[in-house]
């Protein structure tokens, strides 16, 4: 299946030298995935709302210092090859070409709703992310924005330091919309929407409650039905309700990564972010992944996510980055994580982490695993 027909032709774009408070309103009225910048008219990168939550941008700001890089999407691409290329450019908007001209946008949410009916092959637990990073109540929104920002994610879960219970979500959407807000307020006259104060408030000022929540046994088409009926991009995971104890999430993004899976023999490896590859190539991290999974015959692994995320702080010009290995076996889900100077660095770090972990299941017998029922769905479309 093509993306053709699931083009998005009326989309919102702005101008390179455009300002970030025209970038913002614009978001506030149209409320769209993202937005395409162009250049004398030419396409030259996206905005997401994960940029427009950086602190402390100016309002006289342009658009060119927020905006990312998108891939070039073919409007007769295969659905699958741009569920991969969204999710290694950590992008949920990309630009559709038909030829040299600019034709419309993808979303993830377009692809979703394509494939939304096939989606109950797969369960819950199959795909969400386990290695969830949270707050307590007592947090300050400022603190929220920094895990955001530093963990390159869009929600996290707000927990009661007393009862370990999920209390609240706050997300990107929720410190946007905020930010929009105190802008307003401050053009009026009101300077009551202070940044310096919104960042000292306590979280749950802006935290989501109740939450929406979804069982690990769940169908993913009954948690993306969820999402698009509320307007959201992810849930969080609980064992018995939203009162319980928080196991993982579910993003748009997890379901867009499991579209990728492949029922080939050898291991499928997906790069979110390879921008940020230096003295190590995509050959490489496979080669590196393969040994440490061959060493354990009886684990099968069915997919393999590498994530990098850099942060600000720089040795001799080389950033500090995060990398985040992630596998999908037979035994469930496996994960290293680490950081370093570099991204051959932080890799190596990650991947040392992820062999100690895959010692522990050394001797745990192989279970049957789900093995490529949604790719045989999505081929009969």
């Amino acid at each position: 299946m093509d993306i053709t027909d699931i083009v998005v032709e009326e989309f919102v774009r702005v101008d390179v030298d455009e300002r970030l408070a025209k970038v913002r309103a614009k978001f506030e009225q149209a409320n769209p995935k993202g937005v395409i910048v162009t250049d004398d008219g030419e396409f030259a990168g996206v905005i997401g709302e994960s940029e427009l939550v950086k602190s402390r941008i100016k309002d006289d700001t342009k658009a060119s210092v927020l905006m990312t890089g998108a891939p070039r999407i073919d409007h007769h691409e295969d659905i699958r090859e741009v569920a991969r290329l969204l999710v290694e450019g950590d992008v949920s908007v990309a630009p559709v070409f038909r030829g040299d001209v600019l034709a419309g946008i993808i979303t993830t949410d377009a692809i979703l709703a394509a494939v939304l009916e096939h989606l109950d092959a797969l369960t819950v637990e199959q795909i969400y992310s386990d290695d969830v990073i949270h707050l307590s109540t007592e947090a300050t929104v400022g603190q929220a924005i920094n895990n955001l920002r530093e963990h390159g994610i869009s929600r996290l879960p707000i927990v009661n330091p007393k009862t370990d219970r999920l209390a609240g979500v706050i997300t990107t959407h929720d410190i946007v919309d905020f930010v929009v807000r105190d802008h307003e307020r401050q053009h009026k006259g009101d300077r009551s929407g202070d940044r310096d104060r919104m960042l000292d408030l306590p979280v749950d000022n802006l935290m989501t409650s109740p939450v929406l929540t979804v069982h690990p046994e769940e169908t993913v088409q009954t948690a993306v039905e969820r999402m698009f009926d509320r307007g959201i991009s992810g849930l969080i995971v609980t064992e018995d309700g939203a009162d319980d104890t928080v196991v993982g999430v579910l993003t748009k993004t997890d379901v867009l990564r499991a579209l990728t899976f492949t029922e080939e023999e050898s291991m499928d490896v997906q790069i979110t972010n390879v921008a940020l590859l230096d003295t190590i190539d995509r050959a490489e991290i496979v080669e590196s992944i393969t040994q440490v999974v061959d060493k354990y015959q009886r684990m099968n692994v069915i997919h393999a996510h590498v994530r990098f995320h850099e942060h600000k702080e720089k040795l001799r010009g080389t950033p500090l980055i995060q990398s985040q290995i992630r596998l999908r076996t037979s035994h469930g889900q496996l994960a290293g994580s680490g950081e370093g100077y570099g991204a051959n660095h932080a890799f190596h770090v990650a991947l040392d982490k992820l062999e100690r972990n895959v010692l522990e299941l050394k001797g745990i017998n192989a279970d049957e695993e789900y093995r490529g029922q949604l790719l045989r769905k999505l081929n009969e479309m």
